[in-house]
């Protein structure tokens, strides 16, 4: 996800609308969530808020820099909120918008698509690595 950032000196009604188009706003979204730690941050959320901690805990490899970039960024775009308890230690939830529950729906489709198809593409990226490693080199 890096430093994406989605436009915010567009009007909305002035702007084509079309995601194939270069110029459409719409690519950003997109892209922001098409992330693999976007769309697996949304899903951890889905069962209710969670602190920091227990989101490292559930998204196994993600880094402290990346998610603490994934979830302002989802709180920059309004799927997430952040509610800071002022308690000793301080607390602080993360949980899913409205906007936000209506991205988990899509995005948990995409889920369950990687899982139940992994192994017919692994068949596949086998299958093509081999035929690409079949083919003659050209001599020099």
């Amino acid at each position: 996800m890096g430093s994406m950032q989605v436009k915010t000196d567009w009007i909305p009604d002035a702007e084509v609308r079309d995601v194939y188009s270069r110029q459409c706003p719409c690519r950003d979204l997109l892209d922001m969530l098409a992330d693999k730690w976007t769309a697996l941050t949304i899903g951890a959320l889905e069962d209710g808020p969670r602190r920091f901690g227990q989101l490292r805990v559930k998204l196994e490899g993600i880094s402290q820099k990346m998610l603490t970039q994934t979830l302002r960024t989802l709180e920059r775009d309004g799927l997430v909120t952040r509610t800071v308890y002022p308690t000793v230690p301080l607390r602080v939830d993360y949980e899913l918008t409205e906007l936000g529950r209506s991205a988990a729906e899509p995005l948990a489709a995409v889920r369950a698509w990687s899982t139940g198809n992994l192994p017919q593409v692994v068949t596949a990226r086998r299958a093509f690595d081999q035929r690409a490693a079949d083919v003659p080199q050209p001599s020099s």
